[in-house]
């Protein structure tokens, strides 16, 4: 896979505090995960990847762009799924929220209700099509929400801790979904099972990467810095 998203000596700063502190790296693979302990600047780093946060300094480009001139075009090209789905469902029920997603593309009213029963289907929601939205179970949600960022066919989907409020079945399913996805997914998590298979994860610390590589030797130094 060509280079998707490249930060150089980047620092977020949020009033007082600096977040992010001199983070460089280069991220070409298909799937890399992001972990570290609370406050270590992990969601900020991943709002940087489709220009929902922009760097204090330093650059970030995404897919050749430049978040800080062109967050709008990456956000049409970069997916974002957040920790809590309430978050993101706004219609009120199941069908109509994925369909939301496509108003901006302005597809004929068959094509909509085709991409809509396709993705449904292809996550376990068909059944739940007319269903109030925030009536489903938490792993229903964050599969709905999952499906109004995929119907949109993003290059890139970055997901912030997607299975925070989940029971251990609904993690399975959304880690089911996570690996069969094409694209480039980039995971912030607390759940380190749901890195394994992963290409590469990087360890943050007080806003620095501090370890960098295969799941198995990051999530080894995350441990130790955590004891």
């Amino acid at each position: 896979m060509a280079q998707v998203i490249e930060l150089v000596d980047v620092r977020v700063r949020l009033g007082q505090r600096e977040v992010l502190r001199g983070v460089s790296a280069s991220l070409a693979e298909r799937r890399v995960g992001v972990i570290g302990a609370n406050g270590s600047g992990k969601s900020t780093l991943a709002r940087l990847f489709n220009g929902l946060a922009v760097p204090t300094s330093g650059r970030v480009t995404v897919l050749g762009e430049d978040t800080r001139r062109q967050a709008a075009r990456i956000r049409r090209r970069v997916g974002f799924l957040f920790t809590d789905p309430d978050a993101q469902i706004v219609m009120p029920t199941v069908a109509e929220d994925v369909a939301f997603s496509l108003r901006r593309k302005k597809l004929p009213g068959e094509e909509v209700r085709h991409r809509v029963e396709t993705m449904l289907a292809r996550y376990g929601l068909a059944g739940h099509a007319d269903h109030p939205a925030h009536q489903l179970s938490g792993g229903q949600k964050q599969l709905l929400a999952l499906c109004s960022v995929l119907v949109l066919e993003p290059e890139i989907l970055v997901m912030d801790e997607p299975t925070t409020l989940l029971d251990l079945r609904h993690s399975r399913q959304v880690a089911e979904a996570l690996r069969a996805l094409p694209m480039q997914v980039i995971v912030v998590t607390h759940d380190l099972p749901l890195l394994e298979g992963f290409d590469r994860v990087l360890v943050l610390d007080e806003g620095q990467v501090v370890a960098d590589g295969t799941p198995e030797s990051a999530i080894g130094h995350y441990r130790k810095l955590m004891a």
